[in-house]
């Protein structure tokens, strides 16, 4: 039986667009967009028009008949309380993507719209799997110290879910039954709790360890007395934490195949940082080890940075003692989408129903 999925992507400077036929990729393509291109719209959901003609024109170059289709999937938005797993394009999750009261804007949130508009003209069904916001956090994880902000899961949950779920396969057992730690390693790093088959906390890239791109967390106070010193705008201070923090504030480089390159020429000072990079990972690392009571089956690191036998070995040197480190390098997105719509496709999964939350005034 054939299981034909068309799978987008979006980016906030790509769209990228596969086809799976089951497990088996058949073609694959990254469309690349100008800055001048997206720059003419105002809002995120303006993009769907445009976005969704290059899409068409992609169907067609590769002769991709809609009606050969069993569903499109479309990668996770920032919508705010998403369980991990699928969920089904509905009209209030499309209303959800466009409405920021009820997600972070995000080029990610057009994948569920994409998705369902393509899903709507052959009469299939549209689902977004593993959004970047989507996890089981218990309500003291949520808490913080101060009242009008709560913690929410964020992190790299598709490529970490995905490589906790073939973890398992590896070792004969279901992911259901492991407790296991997973790290993504990529410009930004997050890091993760899998217990018994659901994510019940995690670190974002901008409350925990920094990274290549991203500042990580840091005092308060500090950061406070920065934002209103006068020095920077709130741009510059957004840039500081995403995107020119990290390892790059530091060394004017993000590629860590650089930075090793530095340090193999005796950089000094490119060392420390790279190790105080592979602490602060390892801290958090053992931070999230006390969410699980210190029985972890494994810790698995992932991600494009986990190709840095130098980062991984210096990150195993401190955290071994709590579980065996597992490396399963790479970012493996576009499968990733692929096998979660299969699941669901094949009944191994039920995708969830979203629905809007009451409105507190209501």
């Amino acid at each position: 039986m054939s299981c034909l999925q068309l799978i987008i992507n979006p980016g906030s400077t790509s769209t990228k667009l596969a086809v799976y036929d089951g497990e088996k990729k058949l073609l694959q393509s990254s469309i690349e967009h100008k800055p001048e291109e997206l720059l003419r719209f105002e809002k995120i959901g303006d993009q769907v028009p445009f976005r969704l003609e290059l899409i068409r024109d992609f169907m067609r170059q590769n002769q991709v008949r809609g009606e050969d289709l069993s569903a499109v999937i479309g990668r996770g938005g920032l919508v705010f309380g998403l369980k991990t797993g699928g969920y089904v394009v509905n009209d209030e999750l499309c209303e959800a993507l466009v409405n920021h009261e009820y997600s972070q804007p995000h080029a990610s949130n057009l994948g569920g719209l994409l998705a369902r508009a393509v899903a709507d003209e052959y009469h299939i069904p549209a689902y977004i799997y593993d959004a970047v916001t989507s996890g089981e956090l218990s309500p003291v994880a949520e808490i913080t110290g101060m009242e009008d902000i709560r913690r929410r899961s964020f992190c790299h949950v598709l490529n970490s879910r995905a490589q906790a779920i073939r973890y398992a396969a590896s070792i004969g057992k279901r992911y259901e039954d492991l407790n296991l730690i997973v790290v993504h390693l990529g410009g930004g790093t997050s890091a993760s709790v899998h217990k018994h088959g659901s994510i019940v906390d995690s670190v974002g890239d901008d409350d925990g360890q920094f990274s290549p791109e991203r500042s990580g967390c840091f005092p308060s106070l500090e950061i406070v007395r920065l934002c209103y010193s006068g020095k920077y705008t709130k741009a510059e201070m957004d840039k500081k934490i995403r995107g020119k923090g990290g390892m790059y504030a530091h060394l004017g480089t993000s590629d860590c195949r650089e930075i090793e390159k530095m340090i193999r020429n005796g950089d000094k000072h490119a060392d420390l940082i790279f190790q105080a990079q592979a602490y602060q990972i390892a801290k958090t690392i053992g931070l999230l080890s006390i969410v699980l009571k210190g029985d972890c089956d494994a810790i698995i690191l992932t991600g494009g940075m986990a190709h840095s036998q130098m980062l991984t070995e210096r990150i195993r040197d401190y955290v071994s003692f709590l579980a065996p480190v597992v490396v399963m390098p790479g970012e493996n997105e576009m499968e990733a989408l692929a096998q979660g719509g299969l699941r669901i496709l094949e009944g191994r999964e039920l995708a969830n129903v979203y629905h809007l939350p009451e409105r507190k005034d209501s």
